[in-house]
């Protein structure tokens, strides 16, 4: 029994609990299709009930964290639900880091369990980790297989944690932030308010699975009562031919995925059955090519802007038209069940046009960085999330983009914080000073390029790139290097480097 009041629990409510109710209403619909196969509710639910009596024996309890690194599949979302379950922590692992970063990440949630695919069992095994560990490929038929008629599940606080997601840090390391029960059901609401997602409405789960962009929208829709299409990476030729047979909600497109749908639909004349909303990122699409996309979709343009810690909100209400967007402004307006201030760095809200830090609250919001204190007593003084985006409010309650005071490149719809690329390069002997900036890309929105200050000047741009390569992921590697004079890199009156004088020089 639990000491919780009676009153309190009758309100509660998990994301299994929400997708136990979808099974009951409708237990022969599809819940997850991948090349795999497909699975109904029922037997999603049967598969997910088995994988939870199987973690159960393992002796894993409420709030343990399982480490997950794997690509795509049905199994990621089967562990997911089955840690709701049990109120387990499914810490879901970027497959893209170099091994520095993935061990740090997994050794930072001190897991109980570590779940990989044959894929990556290398990578696994390189880190160093000594974690009891399972193969989806080896162990999942037998995980599958536990009968589960005995299995009693804990009652779970929607306030506990559920997902760990990993954030670039500005100092140099992934940050993990904490999901909650709460947060995922709340941004699955905000989903259905703000983009008029239906149970009718499938989503293509093309995006890595460690990212939000998928995992809070597999959730949402299994809670809600769609298909989810599960695919192992980006492919074209399939997303467009799911958007000719099935209705969607929301189909996330980033920078450098937007170009070959549109070409697929403009050579073949694709009928689409059905879209809420498309796309992502406007601020950094061209104009031409999101216009095209629209228009060839017939679908608006999701003009947001959120985030890993606070979901799709704040910003996700605004649809744009071709024309809008041949035209208009990018003014955003905000979601449903989010509440944001500007602030300036007195801490008080700042006037109309004037420009601000964006501070919010709501139920979409995470529930801090784990083992992060320090961050955390920062990123969320007087009781707000502070996003580290800077924006202008005008009258009629709209918001322009300015700038990031955490300066972070966004490149193909990842995160990336100069310190990572900076704390490789500066730890060279052959480096007397680096800095990394961002230049705008026609393909990726943005991407990172290094100015470097050499010592002795025995290090060409070729070593820099075997530098990067030993130690960071592909996507965080700088795609230009510029050597400059160390005196020549300019600073403000305290010595820091100026970055946005630094982009100057890349126009």
């Amino acid at each position: 029994m639990t000491d919780i009041p009676m009153t309190t629990l009758a309100g509660k409510a998990s994301v299994f609990d929400l997708f136990c109710a979808t099974v009951r209403r409708d237990p022969e619909k599809i819940a997850l299709s991948s090349h795999a196969g497909k699975l109904s509710y029922s037997d999603l639910l049967k598969k997910v009930r088995s994988v939870a009596a199987s973690l159960s024996s393992l002796g894993l309890k409420p709030g343990d964290r399982i480490a997950l690194l794997s690509e795509n599949r049905l199994e990621y979302a089967e562990l997911q639900l089955a840690a709701a379950a049990l109120g387990l922590i499914v810490a879901c692992q970027n497959w893209r880091l170099e091994m520095d970063e993935l061990r740090h990440c997994i050794q930072l949630v001190e897991p109980t369990l570590v779940v990989h695919s044959a894929r990556f069992t290398e990578a696994y095994r390189a880190t160093g980790c000594d974690t009891q560990a399972l193969c989806i490929e080896e162990e999942w038929d037998r995980l599958t297989a536990t009968p589960s008629e005995d299995l009693s599940l804990p009652e779970v606080d929607p306030e506990a944690g559920l997902i760990i997601l990993y954030t670039s840090g500005t100092t140099g390391l992934p940050k993990g932030a904490l999901i909650s029960h709460r947060a995922e059901i709340a941004r699955m609401c905000a989903y259905r308010m703000d983009l008029a997602v239906t149970r009718s409405d499938d989503f293509i789960a093309w995006a890595p699975m460690f990212h939000m962009g998928s995992t809070d929208q597999v959730l949402a829709t299994l809670m809600m009562g769609a298909c989810v299409h599960v695919l192992d990476g980006y492919d074209a030729r399939t997303i467009v031919d799911l958007m000719a047979s099935r209705t969607l909600g929301w189909l996330l497109l980033m920078p450098g995925t937007i170009e070959p749908v549109v070409e697929i639909l403009r050579r073949e004349g694709t009928q689409v059955k059905g879209i809420r909303a498309i796309g992502a990122m406007i601020d950094l699409v061209p104009r031409d090519l999101a216009s095209d996309l629209a228009r060839l979709s017939g679908t608006g343009y999701l003009n947001s802007f959120g985030s890993t810690e606070t979901g799709l909100p704040p910003g996700s209400t605004r649809l744009m038209s071709p024309e809008e967007l041949q035209n208009g402004t990018l003014s955003k307006r905000l979601s449903s069940l989010i509440d944001a201030i500007l602030v300036g760095p007195d801490g008080n809200e700042v006037e109309d046009e004037q420009p601000g830090e964006m501070a919010v609250r709501g139920p979409t919001i995470f529930s801090g960085y784990w083992n992060a204190a320090e961050a955390n007593a920062k990123d969320f003084r007087n009781g707000r999330f502070h996003m580290g985006d800077m924006f202008v409010r005008h009258a009629d309650g709209t918001f322009d983009f300015v700038d990031r005071s955490k300066y972070m490149i966004k490149s193909g719809g990842e995160n990336i914080y100069p310190a990572e690329i900076e704390r490789v390069l500066l730890a060279d002997p052959r480096i007397r000073d680096a800095v990394v900036v961002r230049k705008a890309d026609p393909k990726w929105g943005e991407i990172p390029v290094a100015f470097v200050a050499r010592k002795g000047g025995d290090i060409d741009e070729a070593g820099i790139e075997a530098l990067c390569r030993a130690h960071l992921a592909g996507y965080k590697r700088p795609k230009e290097v510029r050597f400059v004079e160390y005196d020549d890199l300019p600073r403000s009156t305290t010595g820091k480097i100026l970055r946005h004088e630094l982009e100057t020089w890349l126009r």
